[in-house]
């Protein structure tokens, strides 16, 4: 006779092992159901829940996930911004929208491009020194300024004039869709660090309440905006809408010509910093 007794079911099992067992989870779908759900979500949570387990990882590399939020003509733009001269078939497509993601320069490091991670919208960033700026290189009237405030790590600052012209051109593969154009300009002269809000308001700056300033674009399409706008918020660094345009042709280079002009010989004005022109998808327009 025993006073023991067994806590065992029937089929030899412990209930309170059982109890703790694991419920299934997402981890443990089929690769390809896992990739469907993957699809759905921006790049960076796909990313984000890549790192989670093995089995996220391997199915967040399913071409179909990426390719469709690549942009039409990514193998154009992979070709010129990421490969060069190398083959496609060599690369996913996960890794062609990372490399696209990564800003590339050109123009002999005058212009930046790449796509936000978050959208997939095409971006561009055009320095000032890529632009045709009147008496740029006289030093009376314009001073270069090194700064961490700039992606290209210096602006051109207006100290004095009467006649301020800035004309350029950029001519790319933007991908099909609704583009916004800016230009970057802050009233005061910047610092040298990062702090894009360090300048204060100073007399340097006038000139610039009396008569607005003109700015352009025209695009090869046959789109052409003009806006005029005065500049009168000091101190901090602003991106000044000039207007939108459209892109429908997938294949050819767009060129767009734009301009900035305070022609007015009867008042000087000064204390304008000049950093860069910045095209973007319109769902990016916010922020700098």
């Amino acid at each position: 006779m025993g006073s023991g007794f067994s806590t065992a079911d029937e089929d030899g099992s412990d209930p309170a092992k059982n109890s703790r067992k694991r419920s299934p989870g997402l981890g443990e779908l089929p690769e390809n159901c896992l990739a469907m759900v993957l699809s759905y979500l921006d790049p960076p949570d796909i990313c984000n829940l890549a790192r989670t387990n093995r089995a996220f990882y391997h199915a967040s590399s399913a071409d179909f996930i990426w390719e469709s939020k690549l942009p039409e003509n990514y193998r154009i733009l992979a070709r010129k911004l990421v490969l060069y001269d190398g083959s496609l078939a060599c690369f996913g497509k996960k890794d062609i929208y990372a490399g696209l993601c990564s800003p590339v320069r050109f123009s002999s490091g005058t212009k930046e491009v790449w796509i936000e991670k978050k959208s997939g919208g095409m971006c561009m960033l055009v320095s000032w020194k890529g632009m045709k700026i009147t008496g740029i290189d006289d030093r009376r009237y314009w001073s270069h300024i090194p700064t961490l405030q700039s992606r290209f790590y210096s602006i051109a600052y207006l100290k004095q004039m009467w006649w301020l012209e800035v004309e350029g051109d950029v001519e790319f593969e933007f991908p099909p869709g609704s583009y916004s154009l800016f230009f970057s300009l802050q009233l005061g002269k910047p610092c040298k660090g990062k702090n894009r809000q360090c300048s204060s308001i100073t007399p340097q700056v006038y000139g610039w309440n009396i008569k607005r300033v003109r700015f352009q674009f025209s695009v090869s399409n046959g789109q052409h905006v003009t806006s005029e706008q005065f500049l009168n918020e000091q101190g901090k660094w602003l991106r000044y809408h000039v207007g939108d345009f459209v892109i429908e042709d997938l294949c050819n280079p767009t060129k767009i010509k734009f301009s900035m002009t305070q022609i007015d010989c009867t008042h000087q004005k000064g204390g304008l910093a000049l950093d860069s022109l910045f095209i973007c998808r319109n769902q990016l327009a916010s922020g700098r």
